[in-house]
């Protein structure tokens, strides 16, 4: 039984209800309610955490990291709204070119495939082929098809196999200088890769279309769309109390539905009025261009020097314990000018293990603190809590991975399977990417916050209980969100499979966008497991896993397309809808954390009332059972009843 010995200064922003547990008479049963009410907050980690100063944790309704922005003025002090701005932007430019630049390599690969048909028989008769124009015939060629989806699979190989190694490596930087500068860098190499994909459009028979490999490349080195996304989430995750944090990343990924719903539509009315193919990539540009200046110069920071001060300092013993650079590093950093981290950075080239930023989702028994280490009742050992903690990282990580592996895939699929199958058009295409992301933002904007208002902050007030702001992994709010959001895809994915005509494709696309919200629930759960100096690290292990994701997913994905599209293009589909219903099958893995079995809360709640009745205290046996039942009933909403 753990007792809370005091009570830290509470940093709770005005508007916040404040508990009043712990206060109690003089002959001590306000400090046995304290022991039995005492919860896990932000400042009782799950992972190798505690609060710097050794006191005890903030009460169960505050946020520890209030204190971080306690006394800033409004534009100083971050939120997930700075992030909305410019991402907004930035996803509009994704959304606005995504199509586009995908119909420009068909036309470029089609323009090449001809002309060498061409000069190999110069008898050969055929259509020309203007990039950025109206060539229906390159979209209805099998060979055609077959090539771009090699092509595709090769730009996504390079892009995910780089930023499989420098992604986990931001992520861990940016706990220990800060979320800005590194989205700054993570941002650069897209630009490299507009500009180069602006030259390949201009020049086409100067810059083969094939430098636009070069510009994945780029792309990959700097951590690319994996980096960014890690690096967005941990920013809001830096800034929002628990309880809010799934809704705030929500709100981030309706950005990104939103320019993927906007985006194609002011493109069509750009090229329409411009009358050029070229115009939505240099808009895409300027937007990569005000994305970073806006992060740059105007967003405030999300980490306080105190938390990247405790993970440079972690950092710093750690590159302690790896032993000294080796002899010949030394020598060699004497003599350059720049040689200050030389031998640093070889003893870490040369310990270093690709793997070894998936560590974390594998906690041992010295750097975990489980959850129920706080409760009242100890019904479970320390190795059952670690299994448990390991259990639902893995499985959280396992299907974030092979959700994001689908996605990224299946945009390019399905913009080729719609044009073959349905025989649409440019404009067909993003008007149907418009439909679906306007429901997802639907979903994550409108539906998604009335989820967690209902069943978590209203349940509470109803039960006269605080709203828990604890990093004790993810509720059954969460499990159960992820479940419902994965059957959506269960279902849409079968529905793609038996679609022989565009309304009903479409129909089951609606479906499928209802599984927005289980993307946007793994990443807020996924935080929670953790302390705030290490969202960073954590979220840098789930890039590793989003790189890998984008190498073998296309690989997969897109080499079972390119290989069945001549004869049954439908087996993209099945295959989807097989890694949907295994993901789904994964999720009953995954158990609530801090709460206690029904059998401990009613031995705590009679445990209690006879202590009262025992040392003088104000309930008799029968006032007892009514108690017991009472808190039986509350069991639901975090088991320990408040007295």
């Amino acid at each position: 039984m753990v007792t809370a010995s005091g009570s830290p200064r509470s940093a709770t922003p005005p508007g916040n209800g404040v508990d009043t547990v712990g206060s109690g008479d003089s002959n001590g049963n306000g400090e046995r309610r304290s022991t039995l009410e005492t919860e896990p907050t932000e400042s009782t980690t799950l992972l190798g955490g505690s609060s710097e100063d050794g006191s005890a944790a903030p009460r169960k309704d505050s946020w520890v990291g209030y204190e971080d922005f306690e006394g800033l003025s409004w534009w100083k002090t971050p939120s997930v709204w700075w992030m909305m701005v410019p991402y907004a932007f930035f996803t509009l430019a994704f959304g606005g070119s995504l199509v586009p630049k995908l119909n420009l390599i068909i036309d470029l690969i089609c323009k090449k495939y001809f002309d060498d048909k061409l000069a190999a028989d110069p008898r050969y008769i055929f259509h020309p082929v203007v990039p950025g124009g109206d060539n229906p015939h390159c979209r209805q060629d099998g060979n055609v098809l077959q090539n771009v989806a090699t092509f595709t699979l090769v730009l996504n190989v390079l892009v995910g196999g780089l930023s499989t190694l420098t992604a986990p490596k931001i992520g861990a930087l940016s706990d220990r200088f800060g979320r800005k500068r590194l989205i700054v860098v993570s941002s650069s190499g897209a630009i490299i890769g507009e500009i180069i994909t602006i030259l390949a459009a201009t020049y086409p028979n100067v810059v083969h279309y094939r430098w636009l490999l070069f510009g994945s490349i780029c792309d990959g080195l700097a951590g690319s769309f994996t980096a960014g996304s890690i690096l967005s989430h941990a920013y809001v995750a830096d800034c929002t109390p628990p309880s809010k944090r799934s809704v705030a990343i929500g709100y981030l990924h309706s950005c990104l539905f939103t320019g993927l719903a906007f985006g194609p539509l002011l493109a069509g009315y750009l090229v329409e009025w411009t009358g050029s193919l070229l115009s939505i990539f240099y808009v895409t540009l300027g937007c990569h261009i005000f994305f970073i200046l806006f992060m740059f110069f105007i967003a405030p920071e999300s980490l306080s020097k105190r938390r990247q001060r405790i993970a440079r300092d972690r950092h710093a013993r750690e590159r302690e314990a790896a032993g000294p650079p080796p002899a010949w590093a030394l020598f060699v950093a004497s003599y350059m000018p720049f040689g200050k981290h030389f031998g640093d950075t070889v003893r870490a080239i040369i310990s270093e293990n690709p793997l070894a930023p998936l560590s974390i989702l594998f906690p041992s028994a010295q750097t975990s603190t489980s959850t129920w280490e706080t409760s009242p009742v100890q019904d479970f050992s320390p190795i059952q809590k670690n299994k448990r903690l390991r259990r639902n990282l893995i499985t959280f990580a396992f299907i974030d991975m092979w959700i994001l592996g689908a996605a990224m895939s299946a945009g390019t699929v399905m913009v080729l399977y719609t044009e073959k199958m349905f025989n649409w058009g440019n404009f067909e295409s993003s008007r149907f990417i418009s439909l679906i992301s306007m429901v997802r933002v639907v979903v994550l904007m409108g539906i998604f916050p009335v989820i967690n208002y209902i069943f978590r902050t209203r349940r509470a007030r109803r039960l006269s209980t605080p709203v828990v702001e604890t990093n004790a992994g993810a509720d059954e709010l969460d499990i159960w969100i992820l479940r419902t959001a994965l059957v959506s895809d269960v279902i849409g994915a079968l529905g793609y499979v038996f679609a022989r005509n565009s309304g009903e494709f479409v129909l089951a696309a609606i479906i499928t966008a209802f599984g927005g919200m289980g993307s946007a629930t793994i990443q807020a759960a996924l935080s929670k497991h953790v302390p705030a100096e290490r969202v960073g690290q954590l979220l840098g292990g789930i890039g590793l896993l989003h790189s890998l994701a984008r190498v073998f997913s296309p690989i997969v994905f897109n080499g079972l397309f390119a290989a069945t599209v001549k004869t049954f293009p439908e087996a993209f589909f099945v295959l989807l809808l097989a890694v949907f219903v295994l993901c789904l099958a994964a999720s009953f893995l995954v158990r609530p954390h801090g709460m206690l079995p029904l059998s401990a809360c009613v031995f705590v709640a009679i445990n209690a009332d006879f202590v009262d009745s025992l040392y003088g205290g104000r309930r008799g046996p029968r006032t007892a059972i009514a108690s017991v039942r009472e808190r039986v009933r509350r069991s639901k909403a975090g088991c320990v009843g408040r007295r």
